[in-house]
């Protein structure tokens, strides 16, 4: 079923460098992909836990064929109803050795209304049988703000959460968009997929601080806006993203970036595997970043980190103008609270995580 999907993502990796040269990517692009010593891998984007575990091997085993390869995470997002120990057992021996699990709540009405297939006992099945079968690394992720949440479900899913002690955590507040069927509902005012039954801004964002000082007092390192993890068990792969680091994307919808460069695959996974069966790489997007556009993603990356950024730094790679302007607009960020100096960094004032877009819209505008 998904077998000529799957050819593509071969093929894109073990014929890169004709292909990016085709797509107009740079030649230095190329030699940064050769040069590039592969360390993380993560597979991900829709469910890729319904692939057979022989196709990705296929794909872990091309990426080792044609990248310096010394793999120390590899990770597979899996739904909870998708996982079984023989499926594990082949995951684990293709050389995956995390697994980020789309939990999202504990709690059956809240996963029914959202269209989840799973139930809360499927997460505890999951759970377990990944840890049975050689997967000692797994991240869940909960959703604040679903259909029929409330304070106390919200926190009865935080605190099994807590209970079943998970290597890593991801919180992400509710965004309404035209990208989901619940979205497009509450954009047009429908009650379907309980729409309106959707938590208040407010509470979500209490929904958010509770779960944040919980997870402390559990141990859980706050390491970046809506990730924690235990000590030595961040996403390393996903740190390379904040902090502008290259890395290739490969498959449909995938994104790219060589330091200089974005790109970005055309999503539709049919047009994907045609284009790519033609011997072309279907780029949907891409372009080499101006000086203000790479600083405003020093910004806004950067600050999603808790550490937040060395501005000393950014003075150092950047011109005088752009950080002249930068520096008025910390300054009234600074008074109105909403970030603070920590030592040499600037980060986001904890007090007002839950608000960290209107920060980014404020310094980047």
């Amino acid at each position: 079923m998904y077998a000529p999907y799957v050819d593509g993502v071969v093929r894109e990796i073990l014929e890169r460098d004709a292909l990016y040269h085709e797509a107009g990517i740079s030649s230095a692009t190329c030699r940064c992909a050769a040069q590039l010593n592969v360390d993380t891998v993560y597979i991900g984007g829709g469910t890729p836990s319904l692939l057979a575990p022989t196709d990705l091997g296929r794909m872990l085993d091309a990426l080792r064929g044609s990248f310096r390869c010394s793999l120390q995470e590899v990770t597979l997002e899996a739904d909870p109803e998708t996982i079984t120990a023989e499926k594990v057992q082949a995951w684990v021996a293709s050389g995956i050795n995390r697994v980020s699990m789309g939990t999202q709540s504990f709690n059956d009405q809240e996963l029914a209304a959202t269209g989840r297939l799973h139930r809360r006992a499927d997460i505890y099945s999951a759970d377990e049988t990944l840890r049975a079968n050689g997967i000692q690394n797994i991240s869940f992720d909960l959703i604040a703000g679903l259909p029929h949440q409330t304070e106390e479900s919200w926190r009865r899913t935080v605190a099994e959460l807590i209970a079943l002690s998970p290597e890593h955590v991801s919180i992400y507040m509710l965004e309404i968009d035209e990208g989901s069927r619940l979205g497009r509902e509450v954009l047009n005012g429908g009650a379907r997929y309980s729409a309106s039954m959707i938590p208040a801004d407010d509470s979500i964002a209490e929904f958010y601080e509770y779960a944040c000082a919980e997870l402390a007092a559990a141990g859980y390192e706050h390491y970046e806006i809506s990730n924690w993890s235990k000590p030595g068990r961040r996403s390393t792969h996903n740190l390379k993203y904040w902090k502008r680091e290259p890395y290739f994307g490969i498959g449909a919808g995938a994104h790219s970036f060589d330091g200089d460069m974005r790109w970005a695959n055309a999503h539709d996974p049919a047009g994907y595997s045609g284009a790519l069966k033609a011997g072309k790489l279907p780029v949907e997007q891409k372009g080499i970043l101006s000086e203000a556009q790479s600083l405003d993603e020093e910004l806004f990356l950067g600050l999603r980190l808790m550490e937040g950024i060395n501005v000393a730094a950014l003075e150092a790679r950047y011109n005088a103008a752009a950080l002249n302007s930068l520096r008025a607009r910390i300054d009234a960020l600074v008074d109105r609270g909403l970030v603070e100096w920590r030592e040499n960094r600037l980060r986001l004032a904890p007090s007002r995580l839950s608000v960290s877009n209107e920060v980014f819209v404020a310094l980047m505008s």
